[in-house]
């Protein structure tokens, strides 16, 4: 089965710059994996994406290269599946443009 969680939107502190570090900004997650169905055996997605919200929150990573790979680390590990990618991105960090890295 492929999951796909598509524009998790919340706020949270993540960055290296001085305003970044202390104030909340705009911060939308996609990812998508898969993993096997097998016996009604299934990954719970709204766990997954309260997974991903609270640990963002809560770590206040300085990098979102850091939060990628924390999280990619974790959910694999976690709720045992495969081809994890995540994208995170920063709306409202730059005027012209929205900011993302993914893996």
């Amino acid at each position: 089965m492929i999951v796909k969680i598509e524009n998790l939107t919340f706020k949270a502190i993540i960055g290296i710059l001085p305003t970044e570090r202390t104030q909340k900004q705009q911060i939308v997650v996609n990812v998508s994996f898969e993993y096997q169905f097998i016996d009604g055996n299934f990954v719970d997605y709204s766990c997954v994406a309260n997974y991903i919200k609270k640990t963002i929150k809560k770590k206040r990573f300085f990098l979102i290269e850091d939060a990628i790979l924390y999280l990619n680390k974790k959910l694999i590990k976690k709720y045992n599946i495969k081809n994890l990618h995540i994208q995170i991105f920063k709306p409202d960090i730059l005027d012209d443009c929205i900011v993302s890295v993914s893996s």
